[in-house]
């Protein structure tokens, strides 16, 4: 499993490797304080935490542990998110996908639907993973419904996972799909992107 800085190309997004050039259009999109309610970096409120934000993406993509990506909405060629594979372990053929936002107007659009499908078709089609998964916030309810809706199993809650920024200790759902469910996946992705609206 070779996981390297490749870009991928759908209809309404382009995901392409993060650069510290994204920085002011991330930083357009990326400070209404909703978008990192559940997210573990805390808020961002300047353009000066954004810029930290994407080095710290850089540097862990130069570990090879995480592979960043900048969202680029297609109408607009303009970086409106971010996602990223992390907890790469090509020796167990498997990653995560997480660290995901966009920008308030790109939610509940085919933004997500898209990406998703994007970055799962490369990883079982192109890298051979045998397992994806994600973790979201327990409280985060919009993201757990979104994974079920996909058919992503819901492996179970690390209780008192992390304690946030802001101190709030947080309870972490588990959820994965794996290379012999990717088939039905991948067919309910195409259905959802087919339909007008998630």
């Amino acid at each position: 499993m070779n996981v390297k800085p490749v870009s991928l190309l759908g209809q309404v997004v382009r995901l392409e490797p993060l650069r510290i050039e994204h920085v002011p259009e991330l930083t357009c999109v990326g400070l209404d304080r909703r978008i990192w309610r559940y997210m573990v970096y805390g808020e961002i409120t300047t353009e000066a935490q954004m810029s930290h934000f994407v080095t710290t993406l850089l540097q862990r993509a130069a570990t090879g542990t995480d592979l960043p990506f900048a969202v680029i909405y297609q109408a607009t060629n303009r970086a409106i998110g971010c996602t990223r594979y992390m907890t790469i372990k090509s020796n167990h053929r498997s990653l995560e996908i997480g660290g995901t936002w966009y920008g308030v107007d790109y939610q509940r659009t085919k933004v997500n639907t898209e990406s998703k499908f994007l970055l799962l078709e490369h990883a079982f089609e192109k890298l051979e993973c045998i397992r994806v998964q994600f973790k979201t916030d327990l409280r985060n309810q919009r993201s757990q419904r979104a994974l079920e809706r996909i058919f992503a199993e819901k492996e179970g809650v690390l209780r008192h996972h992390m304690i946030l920024p802001n101190g709030e200790v947080r309870d972490s759902v588990y959820y994965s799909i794996i290379a012999s469910e990717w088939p039905q996946v991948r067919a309910r992705l195409k259905e959802m992107l087919s339909q007008k609206y998630e």
